[in-house]
């Protein structure tokens, strides 16, 4: 976990875990003040969503607002907080951690509006704060003061767990420390609060001191806190040993526990999962792991295997399906390009290109699939490339409609076509559309040839003119045919290529009208390795969209003009072939 103001760092956390007689003393028990029978809550608070799930046993807690926005790059505005929660919520997490509020005018902003604004089906608001201060009683401390006003029926505290922070960072004792936790997590609850507690730095502090380590635990869950979160703060844990020191705390304190880890050894999902099989019921998670330095345990692989792998229900009924809508949805408010290949959610999650993995999965797609695909709202695709084999063009095909089963030959032409363009520097995985009519060009034109299209080129120009002013025009010229007609058009634009895309647009559109709700997306060029230095070979894709879906094309040539071309004409080829336009012989 990491907090709005770090403490700093703890020592490297080793393989062996040590016994308590090989710690320093800790504190006893009686400097840590509990509420009067130690009163935990078992259900949500008075006024909780009442369309979440059936009991209070698992908990999934998601920190995206606070700790996920810590990420470099994201810069979260109160209305981006806003939209997320609300799809957090769809999503059907039980908690919603949404900031801490007085830290900053933008969580305080949040906590009031939420509650306004968005109907909570299925979460509850988390507020997040820190323990009193030492020496101040936590009624009058300003900053507690600030999570009741907020009215969150939840709040998390960060408490420190690591010896050498308590005296280091907080400046105080090791008792002192114990007592600020239970002072403000029994105050929280006089309250009305149900409160969980944050063991910021836990598993480093368990490795210096397990004494007292278990002891903050102890503390804290003697003194109401419903839930004591193991933080591994620092992100260096691995599976085995977050597994060992759960099963024990949870053995020696009886406290129900969380779990809280960061990635920085690319573990946090799996450490999170060892948690859980060591007891913990309690996981905090971000949304695609946005987070501090490399990030958090994901949200989505970690509920996609306690509902898949362990069989947990941890999600309203049916939201499992909405996993990759709700993962790239949040992809776009926080501007991050979605991660193609994060598990269960990325295009590529179950996207197969080898040969071998396509006959496999001709015959059965659990050959090569650990889950299928639709259970987390993500699809099954084909990638053809010079990998192919006939299976995989046979799957392509079916995804596109075509029945390719009983012609080898026609399949056979396909895969020797998809193989000779990409020695050439042509790649189908990535444009999907273009592959479509190499194929179709392939089942409606038979042997002879190419099947018709929308229009026939005669030429294309591009000029590019530097003035002595620095002015630069750029303009181009295309002649062609279509539907029996010849056409002339010329265009002025940003550059060469936007040029020639105005031109080609101005000369179809009047005779394609179709064409005017199309717009190019995305442009990407990529200079192919060879030998002739700036006379390389080039690649581009060009993305187009009709306001409903997109498409890619690519386009292969000496310079990035000729390139651009192919892939301007296959995109406006589709686009009407999408539109529902009959093409003809030109």
């Amino acid at each position: 976990m990491t907090t709005d103001n770090p403490a700093g760092t703890g020592p490297s956390s080793a393989p062996s875990t040590p016994s308590d007689s090989s710690a320093p003393s800790a504190p006893s028990a009686s400097s840590a003040p509990s509420v009067p029978g130690g009163a935990h809550a078992t259900s949500p608070v008075p006024g909780a969503p009442a369309g979440g799930l059936p009991d209070d046993a698992f908990h999934i807690f998601d920190t995206t607002l606070r700790d996920g926005a810590q990420r470099e790059g994201i810069n979260l505005t109160v209305a981006d907080k806003l939209t997320l929660a609300r799809h957090l919520d769809d999503y059907g997490v039980g908690f919603i951690e949404g900031g801490w509020p007085g830290a900053n005018p933008r969580d305080t902003e949040f906590f009031a509006r939420a509650p306004q604004e968005i109907d909570f089906k299925n979460a509850q608001l988390v507020a997040f704060g820190s323990t009193r201060r030492a020496g101040v009683p936590a009624a009058i401390d300003p900053q507690v003061k600030g999570l009741l006003e907020s009215g969150a029926p939840v709040v998390t505290l960060v408490a420190k767990a690591h010896d050498r922070h308590v005296e280091l960072a907080l400046r105080t004792t090791l008792e002192e420390n114990l007592a600020m936790i239970a002072d403000t997590v029994s105050h929280l609850r006089e309250h009305g609060r149900r409160v969980f507690v944050d063991c910021e730095h836990f598993f480093d502090g368990y490795q210096a001191n397990p004494g007292y380590a278990k002891q903050v635990v102890r503390t804290a869950y003697e003194a109401g806190a419903d839930v004591v979160v193991l933080c591994d703060t620092n992100g260096g844990m691995i599976p085995a040993r977050i597994q060992a020191v759960v099963r024990t705390v949870a053995a020696d304190t009886g406290a129900r526990l969380g779990i809280h880890a960061q990635d920085d050894t690319g573990c946090a999902v799996a450490n999170t999962l060892a948690a859980v099989d060591g007891g913990a019921t309690h996981v905090q998670c971000t949304a695609n792991g946005y987070g501090e330095r490399v990030g958090n345990a994901n949200l989505f692989p970690v509920v996609a295997a306690l509902e898949l792998k362990y069989g947990k229900r941890v999600l309203p009924e049916g939201a499992l399906a909405e996993t990759t809508r709700i993962s790239h949805a949040i992809a776009e408010v926080v501007n991050l390009t979605p991660s193609t290949h994060q598990p269960y959610v990325g295009t590529s999650a179950f996207a197969h290109k080898g040969g071998l993995h396509a006959s496999a999965i001709k015959v059965d797609p659990d050959l090569y699939q650990h889950i299928a695909p639709e259970l987390v709202g993500n699809t099954m695709r084909m990638l053809v490339s010079d990998m192919a084999g006939r299976a995989s063009v046979e799957l392509k095909g079916k995804e596109l409609g075509y029945d390719l089963s009983g012609d080898r030959a026609l399949v056979g032409r396909v895969v020797e076509r998809v193989k000779e363009q990409e020695l050439k520097g042509y790649t189908y995985e990535a444009a999907d559309a273009s592959f479509e009519l190499l194929l179709r060009d392939a089942v409606q034109g038979g042997v002879a040839g190419a099947a018709p299209r929308y229009f026939r080129l005669e030429s294309w120009r591009a000029i590019v003119e530097q003035r002595p002013d620095g002015a630069q025009v750029n303009e181009a010229t295309v002649k062609l045919w279509t539907k029996g007609e010849r056409v002339v058009a010329t265009g002025e634009g940003n550059g060469p290529v936007d040029a020639l895309d105005r031109a080609l647009r101005a000369g179809l559109e009047r005779i394609h009208p179709e064409l005017a709700r199309l717009a190019l997306v995305d442009y990407k060029v990529r200079i192919l390795e060879g030998a002739h230095g700036t006379s390389s070979t080039t690649r581009v894709l060009i993305s187009m969209s009709d306001g409903r879906t997109e498409w890619t094309t690519v386009g292969v040539g000496d310079n990035v003009i000729a390139a651009s071309w192919q892939a301007l004409d296959d995109g406006y080829t589709y686009g009407l072939l999408r539109a529902g336009v009959e093409p003809r012989a030109e």
